[in-house]
């Protein structure tokens, strides 16, 4: 399988997880979804990880965001590797994780990099919009946890930027004032949008619109 390109349609699948069998796009739905893969279970890493996504559900529920992780070890596996999970982090983790034990999604979603040591995943990202895109990949090795506070903030500009003619520039954080498109001359935006900042003709900041 060819590297996912952003655009790409996320491939589909049907797959067996803690929260039982399902079919990844139908499971999906009309949401966003955040899909992310881990080199296997009862690692120190790992369990740090999947904790803190658990941690984060009313984020990504603030943000119509659904989350599922992936490993190549067997479901019984996942199933009592769990509850470590939970006391570690301190919360329940009431996301699904897939058992992919023949390879089947690693496969799809290009999550094994042989150069990167053995036969586990490496520490992939995928965010997928409500159409069923990729629209971001982050990869990680699998010494280095993940920042999922990164994650949200790469999600809450992808929110805003498909509200309209939108930009977020280096280290925007929700709230902060965004670019307009070069698209829009600074007149045009002027009479769309209050409060035009032009720092260049071509770098034009707005505050984030309410609806966005």
């Amino acid at each position: 399988m060819a590297t996912l390109r952003l655009g790409d349609d996320a491939p589909d699948f049907t797959a067996a997880t803690t929260e039982g069998e399902l079919s990844f796009l139908e499971w999906k739905g009309d949401s966003w979804a955040v899909l992310f893969s881990h080199p296997a279970d009862f690692t120190p890493v790992c369990t740090t990880e999947l904790g803190r996504v658990a941690a984060l559900r009313e984020e990504w529920a603030k943000r119509n965001t659904k989350v599922i992780a992936v490993s190549v070890d067997a479901l019984e596996d996942h199933v009592a590797w769990k509850p470590d999970i939970e006391a570690v982090g301190g919360t329940p983790v009431d996301y699904p994780i897939i058992a992919d034990p023949d390879h089947t999604v690693a496969a799809l979603y290009d999550m094994i990099h042989p150069g990167a040591g053995d036969t586990s995943p490496v520490r992939s990202v995928f965010v997928i919009d409500p159409a069923g895109k990729v629209r971001l990949t982050i990869t990680y090795p699998k010494t280095a946890g993940r920042n999922f506070d990164e994650v949200l903030r790469a999600l809450d500009s992808l929110q805003v930027t498909d509200s309209g003619p939108f930009s977020t520039p280096a280290d925007w954080q929700p709230g902060e004032r965004i670019i307009v498109a070069p698209t829009l001359s600074t007149d045009e935006a002027r009479a769309r949008f209050s409060d035009v900042e032009e720092v260049r003709p071509y770098l034009r900041f707005v505050r984030e619109p309410a609806s966005a």
